[in-house]
């Protein structure tokens, strides 16, 4: 049996420029078609990493902030697969770098979870919320201490008065909750360095502090008693 042709979506995903090019040029509907989960071409090559692709879409007036049907652009895709070319070019053409999914995640969030640190300054950089807040109202800088990724962390603590360090989650806990629960050392002593409250209480009334280890508790205690 002979396989299949794969579609043009995978064709996109995979990377083959010429071939994207030849299909777009025999049925120019193609540009903006989407298959059966909402998405473009535009998504896939997104996805895939293929920033020729996207430029080449981009140049026939495709739209540059498509939502599947979870509300995923291009640019929350690609900046979720680490996908710096891609995320240079999305934002140069115009990308929302504050779009969010149904779920409320944006590119910056992904990013901030998954420690691409690059990324993560160019859409800081180009007018990312550090605040915005996902549907259980977690921050990028909720996810970068949880996750221990302490460059992250850094680099959201540098953005000054602009980050809201004690923004709480739905579940009232901030970045020092969730580092502190995480046993994240360097995250939660960033932190409390920075200024992050110890003794803010969750919605089970309960401060950083009692969701540390022993040792970690001593550690954050003697940095808040530290003469400045």
């Amino acid at each position: 049996m002979a396989r299949a042709s794969p579609s043009p979506f995978d064709v996109a995903y995979e990377g083959n420029t010429i071939a994207i090019i030849k299909l777009v040029e025999e049925d120019e509907m193609l540009k903006t078609q989407t298959d059966n989960n909402g998405r473009m071409l535009l998504h896939w090559a997104a996805l895939g990493g293929h920033h020729e692709i996207v430029e080449y879409l981009l140049s026939l007036k495709v739209p540059v902030n498509p939502q599947d049907d979870t509300n995923m652009t291009p640019l929350i895709l690609a900046a979720s697969a680490g996908r710096e070319k891609v995320v240079t070019t999305l934002i140069t053409e115009g990308a929302n770098v504050n779009a969010q999914t149904i779920d409320g995640h944006s590119a910056l969030q992904y990013a901030a979870s998954k420690n691409w640190h690059s990324i993560c300054l160019k859409l800081i950089e180009k007018g990312a919320d550090v605040n915005i807040t996902d549907n259980r109202g977690a921050t990028p800088l909720h996810r970068a201490a949880s996750k221990g990724n302490v460059e992250i962390v850094k680099m959201l603590l540098a953005q000054g008065n602009r980050l809201k360090i004690d923004q709480t989650d739905a579940y009232g806990n901030s970045a020092l909750h969730l580092a502190c629960e995480e046993d994240r050392h360097s995250e939660a002593k960033l932190l409390v360095s920075h200024g992050a409250s110890l003794e803010l209480t969750n919605r089970e009334k309960k401060t950083p502090l009692e969701l540390c280890t022993p040792a970690l508790a001593r550690q954050l205690k003697a940095l808040r008693e530290k003469p400045e």
